[in-house]
């Protein structure tokens, strides 16, 4: 089976790592690959949002099956595009259509779904440039925090919290008037701050059956003790070890059950994996936001802990057969520490050639952003590598994820020293 993967960074170096380990023979490709992965993939060097290019490369390569890491595709409709292709009917597809996407893709559409199949969220208010004046409005007559989220896609990075009426008005016309995230900032959502502890929830849908993967919790702003700006993530851990058979309970019977039957109801084509963003308010899960592929950082301790051949379960789903899927998980802890480049993830510089990385021991590095230059690894983006652990404590997994990011170095190195300190 010749299978591509669309994406480029750690999720996609951690799909290519356990597809490659499969017992079937597969020929894997991707898209862009970085420096982790060039060894063992066949490159296809394409922008992921140019369909017929990617149709091309598709036909050219006998590929029958397409992976689709990273959010932007699926919200612009590969999957629509391949799946109504009739050159490209034999090829199967993990990853919703369009519409399913928007899940991510518009906050606004995504907390209607959540209110229409009474799925437990904070409440909201949505505003855009018309409706600007009545923003402000809602914000004076409301108590601090405030929390406001890009209605489209940022990169994990559309989301500010504060804590004053004014910086909160401030970030509203800054986002609204000045298009702090572009157009995924023409409506904004403005919604109750929840207090409580997050988590990540994975399920993998077929249409039909779901299968819940390995629950995570990441760790998404800059600074430790969770201070700064968000990013894409800076870390995570998995088993979420506050996480007991009542609360699991809860979250299957108030949160994946009604998603998954909403999806169902709205008809609504969705295959592939859906990530719930939970916060546990109290002993009740409430959700944050839906992403419509797997998370980065999180993917990258939730497949180690999946004993199964990957390859067998993504076959599985795009059959709509999970449910002769039995999951075999790990219960080790896995953790991952994220290496960044300093002035992430604002503005930073490329192009530091990466040491150390063949001393590494008893970890697994993800790649995200690098490249090779002159056979040297060096820095291509904001977050870097991702350095996995695993252990019987969440403690042994860190030790060793900071033993060994201590041999890796290159110009600008950012990390936190604090992932888990929650737990």
């Amino acid at each position: 089976m010749n299978l591509l993967i669309i994406g480029s960074g750690a999720r996609e170096h951690a799909f290519a790592w356990k597809i490659y380990s499969s017992k079937h023979n597969v020929n894997i490709f991707v898209t862009n690959p970085n420096a982790g992965i060039i060894d063992f993939v066949t490159p296809i060097n394409i922008d992921v949002s140019n369909f017929e290019l990617i149709k091309k490369s598709i036909i050219l390569n006998s590929i029958s099956f397409v992976l689709v890491g990273p959010e932007i595709p699926l919200i612009l409709g590969i999957t629509d595009f391949i799946l109504n292709d009739l050159d490209l009917q034999y090829v199967k597809v993990i990853g919703p259509n369009k519409l399913g996407a928007m899940l991510e893709g518009s906050k606004e559409f995504a907390k209607d779904f959540m209110i229409k199949h009474n799925i437990p969220t904070a409440s909201y208010k949505s505003f855009n440039k018309e409706t600007i004046s009545q923003g402000i409005q809602f914000i004076n007559n409301n108590p601090p925090p405030y929390v406001l989220k890009a209605d489209g896609p940022a990169a994990g990075k559309g989301v500010i919290i504060v804590n004053n009426a004014t910086e909160a008005i401030s970030n509203l016309k800054d986002m609204l008037i000045n298009s702090k995230f572009g157009k995924s900032s023409e409506t904004v959502v403005i919604e109750e701050f929840l207090k409580g502890i997050e988590m990540s929830c994975f399920v993998l849908f077929d249409g039909l059956n779901y299968k819940i993967l390995p629950y995570a919790k990441d760790y998404k702003r800059i600074g430790e003790n969770d201070t700064g700006l968000n990013t894409g993530g800076m870390g995570s851990i998995s088993p979420v070890n506050f996480l007991d058979d009542e609360l699991k309970m809860k979250i299957k019977n108030k949160v994946i059950h009604p998603t998954i039957n909403g999806l169902i109801k709205d008809k609504i084509n969705y295959v592939g994996f859906i990530f719930i963003g939970l916060i546990n308010v109290k002993g009740e899960p409430k959700v944050i936001e839906y992403n419509v592929r797997m998370g980065d950082p999180e993917t990258q301790v939730v497949l180690p802990r999946i004993k199964n051949d990957f390859v067998e379960i993504l076959i599985a789903c795009a059959d709509k057969k999970l449910d002769q899927i039995n999951l075999d998980i790990d219960n080790d802890y896995y953790t991952n520490v994220v290496l960044a480049s300093s002035g992430y993830p604002e503005h930073y510089k490329k192009g530091f050639k990466i040491s150390g990385l063949n001393d590494v021991e008893n970890s697994i590095i993800f790649h995200a952003g690098t490249s090779l230059d002159n056979n040297n690894v060096v820095t291509n983006g904001g977050r870097v590598l991702s350095i996995v652990s695993s252990g019987e404590t969440m403690k042994q997994a860190l030790n060793n994820c900071y033993k060994n990011i201590n041999k890796i170095n290159f110009d600008g190195k950012v990390y936190r020293k604090d992932i888990g300190f929650d737990l």
